[in-house]
């Protein structure tokens, strides 16, 4: 039969020895604090009026795992807060206690990469050029047949671009006969500026002009002309007109497999996700004095909650002529509620002083601000 054993007001702390796991035994506030905190937790639990069923080394654990909780707690806070900023950085860095100042940009850039190849505006896949022979009257061409089965070993190839327009229209923005009998056409093609409009006809025009000009050249050439386009599906293209040949036909292809694998970046042993970002316990000394009363009060509930499961386990103790009933199942109640509510607690602070949350609030009082400010009289400046 086990020996009760109650406290008897002998608070010694042993490093290494005392805590389960001695995560913060190296600390030496954490160290000194511990018997004040085993201390406080047996008074306020009714020592020495009643005796506390626990040993120094029962509250010990309780404060060590109170210590654990609220880093935990904060790291998971950080974790949220940082995950955008520190995703890619080295997982053998401690984040823990240091400013974090960044953004989601580079994951949104990695991102927006692929989208870039697509739209012919950048990315990490390389554009590839090719081309084909049409022959006359001849419009239908399998580009994956007759030139990625054969330059690229079959591998599918996805057309970006297709060079089978007509002349663009701004090439023909001024008719040639216009200017018949002046020089100053050629001597602006000389100075290379043949695209542009000579002075003698352009002289402060307005700009829808010229777009007005565009479009009706573009239009007579879809209208009374047969205006070179194309249709492609399955890399299967068909051209329109029926073409003169034989004639070559280049277009930019990317090969869908260097897409994909340029565009799906995996990078070992760097932050990927909540579980290996480089959160640590933090340093007891170093916690404030809003944390270190955080603490005590979850050292309190967990020791109560503890001294309950014990008291539970007899719930009556039977003495001369009666019975003593213990309250085990009540100091377990009461420390179960106490618990969530310094958790609860501890969040809403905690999102409160977020990212957002406090852009927000910044936000608001900027507004706020140019209220009281638009009540302001604005002075009558008389020169």
């Amino acid at each position: 039969m086990s020996v009760s054993k109650v406290w008897e007001g002998i608070t010694l702390f042993e490093s290494g020895s005392s805590t389960p796991f001695g995560t913060f035994d190296t600390d030496t506030k954490f160290v000194i604090d511990a018997p004040k905190v085993a201390q406080w937790c047996a008074t306020r639990l009714g020592y020495p009026i009643v005796d506390i069923e626990l040993l120094p080394e029962n509250i010990y654990a309780c404060f060590e795992e109170a210590v654990g909780e609220y880093s935990a707690q904060v790291n998971q806070f950080n974790i949220r807060n940082n995950m955008g900023a520190l995703e890619g950085k080295s997982t053998s860095e401690n984040y823990t206690g240091q400013s974090v100042n960044g953004n989601e940009l580079g994951n949104i850039f990695a991102i927006s990469d692929a989208y870039g190849t697509l739209a012919n505006v950048g990315g990490r896949t390389d554009i590839k050029k090719g081309h084909i022979i049409i022959d006359a009257g001849e419009q239908e061409y399998d580009l994956q047949a007759l030139w990625g089965d054969v330059i690229e070993s079959g591998s599918r190839i996805d057309i970006t671009r297709v060079f089978y327009e007509a002349t663009p229209a701004i090439q023909r923005f001024f008719d040639p006969y216009s200017v018949s009998g002046q020089g100053t056409l050629n001597l602006i093609d000389e100075f290379g500026f043949g695209s542009f409009s000579p002075a003698a006809q352009f002289i402060l025009m307005p700009l829808y002009e010229d777009l007005l000009r565009i479009q009706q050249i573009e239009m007579s050439d879809q209208i009374r002309k047969s205006a070179h386009t194309f249709n492609i599906v399955n890399n299967k293209i068909q051209i329109f007109p029926k073409p003169e040949g034989p004639k070559e036909l280049w277009f930019e292809y990317m090969v869908n497999s260097e897409w994909m694998n340029s565009n799906t970046v995996i990078v070992p042993d760097v932050v990927s996700d909540y579980s290996n970002i480089g959160y640590k316990f933090a340093e007891y000394s170093k916690i404030n004095d809003v944390g270190i009363q955080w603490i005590r009060k979850y050292t309190l509930a967990l020791t109560k909650e503890l001294l309950g499961a014990i008291r539970e386990k007899y719930s009556t103790i039977p003495i001369p002529g009666s019975d003593v009933s213990l309250d085990g199942a009540a100091l377990r109640s009461e420390a179960l509620t106490e618990k969530d509510n310094l958790i609860d607690q501890l969040r809403e602070n905690l999102e409160e002083v977020s990212k957002k949350t406090r852009m927000l609030n910044e936000a608001d009082m900027s507004d706020q601000q140019n209220k009281i400010l638009n009540r302001v009289p604005i002075p009558i400046f008389i020169g």
